[in-house]
């Protein structure tokens, strides 16, 4: 005697998705690390039949609890560079040492080629920072920090990598409290 199949109710309701594997939203996992791209540049080069166009990428990743990387790539094509760019990043990615509440124990400058960048905390101001060292903040994981930029450079690359170099500086909480 053959086994009877059990249908489910949505099965019921819809024959024909029968035997389908379900919806591709629910098989798409989150990625351990979240990317922003902080400068997209086309960059031409002139050769004796034309031009040759290439893409060049900075981006930042983070898990938003305390790891955080700045990367380069370079390709032919935007999504390739984009791809190197990010295993720059995981390659280059750093550990920031955080109190409780997210923010950082102390504050902290740091100078990468002509960007400078100052951080500090800034206890229930949220983030304070602009340009590509808020993005790194976000993406690091930090609550109530601010930054500011002491340079003129507007070099969103640079900027990203000087705030990064920054937060490496920073000294774990336990050693040095900070007091409101």
């Amino acid at each position: 005697m053959p086994e009877e199949k059990t249908i489910s109710k949505e099965e019921q309701k819809n024959p024909r998705r029968q035997g389908r594997r379900s919806s591709r939203r629910d098989a798409r996992i989150k990625p351990e690390f979240d990317q922003k791209i902080v400068s997209l540049r086309r960059v031409t080069r002139v050769m004796a039949g034309g031009r040759r166009f290439n893409f060049s990428v900075a981006l930042v990743a983070g898990n938003r609890k305390g790891q955080v990387g700045v990367g380069q790539g370079k390709a032919g094509d935007t999504p390739l560079a984009i791809e190197k760019a990010f295993r720059d990043a995981k390659k280059n990615m750093i550990t920031v040492n955080a109190t409780k509440n997210m923010s950082i124990p102390h504050e902290v400058e740091a100078k990468y080629a002509a960007s400078r960048v100052v951080i500090r905390p800034a206890y229930g101001k949220g983030i304070l920072a602009g340009s590509s060292v808020r993005t790194v903040l976000e993406l690091a994981g930090l609550k109530e920090v601010g930054a500011k930029l002491l340079s003129r450079s507007k070099n969103h690359a640079n900027n990203a990598y000087a705030a990064v170099k920054a937060l490496k500086q920073l000294e774990s909480a336990k050693l040095k409290p900070y007091h409101k």
